[in-house]
């Protein structure tokens, strides 16, 4: 299950281990014990970074978190210090990862919480691959939905400057000069700071958390390619297929999405959710940890363990 010899380099494992899947390495950290009397009443945790972070990201929530749950947290392909490949990525490719991640090494179907894309990544999972998901945790979430996009013909120069965008900016050559530009400290410390309410949040280590990975041989061609992954379905047609609790946590101070926007159109669109809007910014999980911890842990125990408990069963049984 977990790898032990890989033939490229690779960075050491962080409170974790790697395993292997598809030919790829994939690191995870663990926290927490899980007894087999808890089950189901105290369910697995999974937690998903966003884009560019990392299990990293999860630090402060997984030493609180494990007081009370087993918990786990995932680097997608492309993230972090699982392999970072050239070319192949999907949702489809990160909805399998997670799905298998649960089925191999959690061995029980799991609390899927997630940030930006991680968020819907974990929706993705939960409503294509039910039989691995108690429950999902979006944390601003992304996703479009189907009636945001407009009904007009596409226009042609829009198109027309995607294409070149895909074809010519995120070739090799200028994605690498600009991925330099990106993967600097001084800019990953402006982003983040942008990003979030709590400036004494944005650390030191945070910084290197996120500039680590870019320093992988890998990433380079890993950003380029990720740019150009495949669009996954709709959050509404997603919503469709899921029977499982959903969780909305909001940071209200985001500046890259109109929270309350898209909270209507969650609740348009699923019935079984509950949803908190936090003074945070994009990753509330680590701006206002301890709200979100308690958030999370709550909604677990009451909703999750209390809609599902009946129903569950290990899976492969």
């Amino acid at each position: 299950m977990v790898a032990t010899a890989l033939s490229s380099p690779i960075p050491p494992a962080q409170n974790g281990a790697y395993w292997q899947w598809r030919g790829h390495r994939v690191h995870y950290a663990h926290a927490g014990t899980a007894h087999a009397d808890d089950y189901p009443q105290r369910p697995t945790l999974l937690l998903i970074h966003g884009f560019g972070a990392s299990t990293d990201h999860w630090r402060k929530n997984m030493a609180e978190l494990q007081t009370d749950f087993e918990v786990y947290a995932l680097d997608l392909i492309g993230f972090g210090r699982s392999s970072k490949p050239s070319s192949g990525y999907s949702p489809d490719l990160w909805r399998d990862q997670i799905a298998d991640f649960i089925d191999q090494v959690i061995g029980r179907p799991a609390v899927v919480a997630g940030n930006s894309i991680g968020g819907y990544s974990s929706l993705y999972t939960g409503a294509t691959r039910p039989e691995a998901v108690a429950g999902v945790c979006m944390l601003n979430g992304v996703g479009s939905f189907s009636e945001q996009q407009s009904n007009q013909e596409p226009n042609p120069f829009q198109s027309a400057i995607g294409e070149l965008i895909k074809t010519v900016v995120l070739s090799p050559l200028p994605s690498w000069v600009i991925f330099q530009f990106v993967r600097q400290k001084s800019y990953i410390r402006r982003t983040l700071e942008q990003v979030y309410v709590n400036k004494a949040e944005v650390t030191d280590q945070l910084v290197e958390d996120v500039y680590r990975p870019a320093t992988d041989p890998e990433a380079p061609a890993a950003f380029a390619a990720l740019f150009k992954a495949e669009r996954g379905e709709y959050v509404d047609t997603l919503l469709d297929q899921m029977t499982c609790p959903l969780l909305l946590i909001w940071g209200d101070a985001d500046p890259w999405m109109n929270t309350y926007t898209r909270s209507e159109l969650f609740q348009k669109h699923y019935a079984n959710l509950e949803e908190h809007h936090l003074n945070a910014g994009h990753c509330p999980h680590d701006d206002a940890p301890a709200e979100v911890d308690a958030l999370l842990r709550n909604w677990v125990l009451k909703t999750v363990v209390g809609e599902s408990a009946s129903q569950w069963v290990p899976l492969g049984s």
